[in-house]
C-alpha cells in the first residue's frame, strides 16, 4: 500500500517537471540560435536614415522590429528595436520612411506555436492542477474538522470507543455515592441483561445527570462506561446543531444507527440543553434547526422503532430550559440530581486528589473538608491546585495549613494585593469590618467568624470579616433559615455602615456598603414577597412569573399584585431595614471602647482570627446579649422559609 503511494507520488513529481520544462521551453530560442542584439530606436532610425538598413521585420503585436544591416551577411543574427507605439499611423509613417529608403518591410503577426506542443501542454498543466487539489482535499480530509469533513457534513462526530478506555471507574469518583447507586443499575444491565428480563423488569432508556457545575456529571459518565466495557459513544450538545437546518437531525439519525448496530452500548450527550432547550419559545419564535434536531432526538429515544440495548446518558447544569417531551417516562426515565458533596464526600474527594500532592505531616483533610462548605469537586480539586503552586512559589517541599487557607482566601475572595499605608482610608476600612465581625460574634444566631482582615484583595476588595457557614445552609435546608437568623444577617449586613456612622459621622459615611446594601434589600424583600415574614400575612407574592422570554417566561412584564400592595411591600422592606439597621448601630454604640480596642489590634496585625478575636471581645462582655426588642415590634411573623442560594 505504502508503495503504490510513493510511486504515485514520483509520477506526479515527474509529470509536474515536465510541464514546467514545457512552459520554460516555449519560451526559450531554439537550440543553435543566438540571441538578437537589441539597438535604441533613434540608433534604428539614424541607421535608416543613411541608408545601412536592408530589410525589416516588423511584429505590431509585440511593439517590436527586427532588421538586417547591409553590412550583414545571411547567417548573421537580426537587431530588435522596440518601438514606442503601436498605432497605425506611427507604423504607416515607419513604413513610409523605410520604402522611401529602398527598404524593404515585411509585416509578421504572431509566431504562431507548435500545436502539438500547445495541447500537451495544456494536458499536462490541467492534469497538475487537478493532482494538487485531490492532494490537497485528501490531505484535509485526514484532519480532524478540516474542510474535508464538508463530504461528511451530515455524519455524526461523536467520539467512538470500542472498548471504553476512560481509564476511570466508580473508585475514582467520590462525594456522589447516592448518583453512582442509581447508575450501578445501568452497569449491571450492560454486563448481566437476562438478570432483569428474567424477572420483566425494563431498563431505563435513559439517566439524566442534573446538577450545578464541577459536580463531576462528565466524570460520572466516564465511571460508567469503565464499568461497563461496552462500546461508548461521547458527544456535545453543542456539536449536533450547525447553521443549515436538517444538519443536526442528520447526525442524531447517524449516532442511533451506529449505537445500534453496536448494541448494547452507552451514548453519552454532554451539555444536552445546547440542543434540549424548549421549542418554540422567546420571542420571534425558536431555532428551526435546533428544533429539528431536539424532535429527532426525542424519536429515536422513544419513537415507533426502538432502540434496544442503546442507554443514553446526558449531563446539564440547566434543567430548567429543557423540554417536557425530553424529561417524560420513556425517553430520560430517571433524573440523577449530582448534588454538591456534604462533608464526607468533600473528604472523600480531598483524599482522591491528595494522591498526587505531598501534605506536611500536620495537614487535616478533614479539617479541610469542614472549611469549605459549598465547595463542589472541582473547586476542591483547584483548591489543591492552587495550595500546591503557593508551595513551590515560597519554595517549600510540601503543603503546609498556610498554603491552605492562603489557597482557600484566593479562590474564594481573590488575589492578595498590596497593604495599604497608615491612612484615614485603612482606619474606615478596618471600622467597617471590625462593626461585621463584632455583631457577627455577639449576635447569638449568626455563623461564628473565621478571620477579619484588611488586607486589599483583586476586584476592589479592601477587607472582609470571614464567617464559617453552616453546612446545613449550604445544603439549603429549609429548616436552617429561621426568622431569627436572616434577622441577624440583615444586622451583621449592616454593621459596616452602622461602625463608619458612629466613628466618623453622615459626613464622612463612604460606598464600601454599597454590596452589603444590595445583599440586604434582596434579602428583607424575600422575607415580604416570598417567605410571610411580615405584617403583610403568609403569602407569597412573587412567583416564576419574572423567567427569561428565551426560556418561555412571560415578556410582558406584568406583575401579580396591585400598585397599593407594592406600595406596602416597599414599606414592610424599609421598616425591617430600618429597624436592623438602628439596632446595628445601637450595639456599637453601647462597645465603643471594644470596638476601638479590636480596631487597635487589626490595625496592628491586619488580620485577626476568630478565636483571638472573641477572646478580645470576651475580656469585656462577660455574659451573651439577650436577644433585641424589636423584634417582637416588628410585626414579623415567625416561619421557614428556602432561600437561593445567592441570597443565602
Amino acid at each position: 500500500m505504502m508503495n503504490n503511494v510513493n510511486q504515485k507520488r514520483r509520477i506526479g513529481g515527474r509529470l509536474s517537471v515536465l510541464a514546467i520544462s514545457l512552459l520554460l521551453m516555449q519560451g526559450t530560442p531554439a537550440m543553435g540560435q543566438s540571441k538578437p542584439t537589441t539597438t535604441s530606436y533613434s540608433e534604428f532610425l539614424t541607421q535608416v536614415d543613411a541608408g545601412d538598413v536592408r530589410e525589416v521585420n516588423l511584429y505590431p503585436n509585440q511593439n517590436l522590429a527586427r532588421y538586417k544591416l547591409k553590412e550583414d551577411g545571411e547567417k548573421a543574427p537580426e537587431r530588435e528595436v522596440y518601438l514606442f507605439n503601436s498605432n497605425q499611423s506611427i507604423y504607416a509613417q515607419l513604413t513610409q520612411r523605410l520604402l522611401r529608403k529602398n527598404v524593404s518591410v515585411s509585416t509578421i503577426p504572431d509566431e504562431p506555436g507548435n500545436p502539438a506542443v500547445s495541447v500537451l501542454l495544456h494536458l499536462l498543466l490541467g492534469f497538475f492542477l487537478v493532482s494538487l487539489l485531490l492532494m490537497f482535499f485528501r490531505k484535509a480530509s485526514n484532519a480532524p474538522g478540516g474542510p474535508g469533513q464538508i463530504l461528511n457534513f451530515g455524519k455524526s462526530r461523536a467520539r467512538f470507543q470500542m472498548e471504553a478506555q476512560t481509564g476511570i471507574t466508580f473508585d475514582d469518583v467520590a462525594g456522589i455515592e447516592e448518583a453512582k447507586e442509581e447508575l450501578q443499575e445501568v452497569v449491571t444491565f450492560l454486563k448481566q441483561p437476562e438478570k432483569f428480563t428474567a424477572v420483566g423488569a425494563r431498563i431505563p432508556k435513559g439517566a439524566l445527570l442534573i446538577g450545578p457545575p464541577g459536580t463531576g456529571k462528565t466524570l460520572l459518565a466516564k465511571a460508567i462506561a469503565g464499568e461497563a466495557g461496552v462500546p461508548f459513544f461521547s458527544i456535545s450538545g453543542s456539536e449536533f446543531v450547525e447553521m443549515f437546518v436538517g444538519v443536526g437531525a442528520s447526525r442524531v439519525r447517524d449516532l442511533f444507527k451506529k449505537a445500534k448496530d453496536s448494541a448494547p452500548c452507552l451514548i453519552f450527550i454532554d451539555e444536552i440543553d445546547a440542543v434540549g432547550r424548549q421549542r418554540g419559545t422567546g420571542i420571534g419564535g425558536g431555532n428551526d434547526e435546533r428544533e429539528q434536531t431536539l424532535n429527532q432526538l426525542l424519536t429515536e429515544m422513544d419513537g415507533f422503532e426502538g432502540n434496544t440495548g442503546v442507554i443514553v446518558i446526558a449531563a446539564t447544569n440547566r434543567p430548567d430550559v429543557l423540554d417536557s417531551a425530553l424529561l417524560r417516562p420513556g425517553r430520560f426515565d430517571r433524573q440523577i440530581t449530582v448534588d454538591l458533596p456534604a462533608l464526607s464526600g468533600r473528604l472523600g474527594i480531598l483524599e482522591v486528589h491528595a494522591r498526587t500532592k505531598k501534605l506536611a505531616p500536620d495537614i487535616s483533610l478533614e479539617g479541610i473538608a469542614r472549611r469549605t462548605p459549598g465547595f463542589s469537586g472541582a473547586a476542591l480539586a483547584n483548591l489543591l491546585n492552587e495550595a500546591a503552586i503557593l508551595t513551590a512559589r515560597r519554595r517549600k517541599e510540601a503543603i503546609t495549613n498556610l498554603e491552605i487557607e492562603d489557597a482557600i482566601d484566593r479562590v474564594t475572595i481573590g488575589l492578595t494585593l498590596t497593604p495599604l499605608l497608615e491612612n484615614k482610608k485603612k482606619q474606615i476600612i478596618a471600622y467597617h469590618e471590625v462593626g461585621h465581625a463584632f455583631l457577627m460574634t455577639l449576635l447569638k444566631n449568626t455563623d461564628p467568624l473565621n478571620k477579619v482582615t484588611i488586607i486589599p484583595r483583586s476586584g476592589g476588595i479592601g477587607g472582609f470579616a470571614q464567617p464559617v457557614f453552616d453546612e446545613e445552609r449550604i445544603d439549603n435546608d429549609p429548616y436552617s433559615f429561621s426568622r431569627a437568623w436572616m434577622i441577624d444577617r440583615i444586622i451583621v449586613s449592616l454593621g459596616g455602615r452602622a461602625a463608619e456612622v458612629e466613628v466618623f459621622g453622615e459626613s464622612e459615611v463612604t460606598i464600601g456598603a454599597s454590596s452589603d446594601l444590595k445583599a440586604v434589600a434582596g434579602l428583607a424583600r424575600e422575607m415580604v414577597t416570598r417567605a410571610g415574614m411580615s405584617s403583610l400575612g403568609n403569602i407569597a407574592l412573587d412567583s416564576d412569573r419574572d423567567r427569561e422570554v428565551f426560556l418561555g417566561g412571560d415578556w410582558s412584564g406584568r406583575s401579580e399584585y396591585s400598585e397599593e400592595m407594592a406600595v406596602k411591600i416597599d414599606h414592610e422592606v424599609r421598616k425591617i431595614v430600618m429597624h436592623c439597621y438602628e439596632e446595628a448601630r445601637r450595639m456599637v454604640r453601647e462597645h465603643r471602647v471594644l470596638i476601638d480596642r479590636l480596631v487597635e489590634v487589626l490595625l496592628e496585625k491586619e488580620t485577626v482570627d476568630g478565636d483571638e478575636f472573641r477572646a478580645i471581645v470576651r475580656q469585656f462582655t462577660q455574659q451573651p446579649l439577650k436577644e433585641p426588642a424589636y423584634r417582637a415590634s416588628a410585626g414579623i411573623a415567625t416561619a421557614y422559609t428556602t432561600l437561593p442560594p445567592d441570597q443565602a
